[in-house]
């Protein structure tokens, strides 16, 4: 099968501007509470999500709507699910980490590391039940530490499940570099409990597609377990209004408060001496500096990258995108509609 770049462009751009549309509701006081979004994550999203039919199991972290977006979950439903209607997906109950969709075996939770168990039982069942059939975890690299994906690694392994984890890796931890919080490396980690494993660039949507598919096509054969570490960007920090990001973007308007303690606390009699409190303000700095060259550099944005590939096709391109735009338009002002629970 030929990568169709073109078809893949459309899926991320469907991605974000989905991602997009639920931003707008949030910063209007529609969504409540936090809201993490897929920003940058739609090349690692599209290439995997085309490997996917019907009858594999999907389970999702707490982004989970660009994976069930390009399932084919009606849009409407998931974004009544978000602003708590009864009428909602999940009968508003759930949120936007807390999805399910039945139809199409795919679900998510908020909680750390919860993707990997249960996948491996999506893909126990598949083994069972529906041989050809998969099941996919998706992942952050700090969920990774988990006991709980460790375990489910493990067991994918000692029961040769026809599951692929999709571990994202965007660098973070929430708020810490994940480097410093995480021994050794990931793909020696899944080696050494005796995983197929593959490293990419997931932001690169032709890259992530090729590695994919050679996951899929081994753990359909049933030739075990796979695992994919894919690098992909946090455009818009741990959850929208994100803190650290908003601080890294305008450090004099939104820092003040936040240098005024760091100077007190550095320059203070008492407590830590001043060459830690010093090194602690150079820690705060550089974790600032990282943050703010993830945000601005076009190379961190996979549907940018994606675009300049394809640019030679404009016209189908823009075409394309009206399309989506207005498909996601529709289903904004499906969600706002007065309806069951209203």
């Amino acid at each position: 099968m030929l990568v169709d770049l073109l078809e893949l462009h459309k899926n991320m751009y469907q991605a974000r501007a989905f991602e997009l549309a639920q931003a707008a509701l949030w910063h209007q006081g529609l969504i409540s509470g936090e809201l993490h979004l897929g920003t940058g994550e739609e090349a690692t999203v599209a290439g995997v999500v085309a490997h996917i039919v019907r009858g594999d199991g999907v389970a999702l972290d707490h982004r989970g709507s660009p994976v069930l977006n390009l399932l084919g979950v009606d849009l409407g439903l998931m974004l009544k699910e978000m602003l708590g209607r009864e009428d909602g997906l999940c009968r508003g109950r759930g949120g936007h980490m807390h999805l399910f969709s039945l139809e199409h075996l795919a679900a998510s939770s908020g909680i750390v590391g919860s993707a990997a168990p249960l996948a491996a039982g999506f893909a126990l069942a598949a083994k069972h039940l529906r041989p050809g059939r998969v099941g996919v975890a998706f992942f952050g690299e700090g969920a990774a530490n988990q006991g709980m994906a460790m375990e489910a690694e493990n067991l994918a392994v000692a029961w040769s499940l026809p599951l692929i984890f999709v571990c994202k890796d965007n660098g973070w931890a929430i708020t810490t570099k994940s480097k410093s919080v995480t021994g050794g490396d990931l793909i020696r980690r899944a080696e050494g409990f005796g995983l197929a494993a593959q490293k990419a660039d997931g932001l690169d949507v032709e890259t992530v597609w090729k590695t994919a598919g050679r996951a899929f096509e081994e753990a359909r054969r049933g030739h075990g377990p796979q695992f994919l570490l894919l690098s992909c960007s946090r455009l818009d920090g741990h959850f929208l209004g994100d803190p650290l990001l908003r601080l890294a973007r305008r450090p004099l308007k939104e820092g003040g408060e936040v240098w005024r303690k760091a100077a007190t606390a550095a320059f203070s009699g008492s407590g830590a001496a001043i060459g830690a409190r010093a090194a602690g303000i150079t820690i705060m700095l550089k974790t600032l500096k990282s943050v703010r060259r993830g945000r601005y550099d076009s190379r961190e944005d996979p549907v940018f990258r994606s675009l300049a590939i394809i640019r030679k096709r404009a016209d189908e391109v823009a075409r394309i995108e009206e399309e989506i735009d207005r498909m996601v338009s529709d289903a904004v002002e499906k969600a706002l509609a007065p309806g069951e629970g209203v």
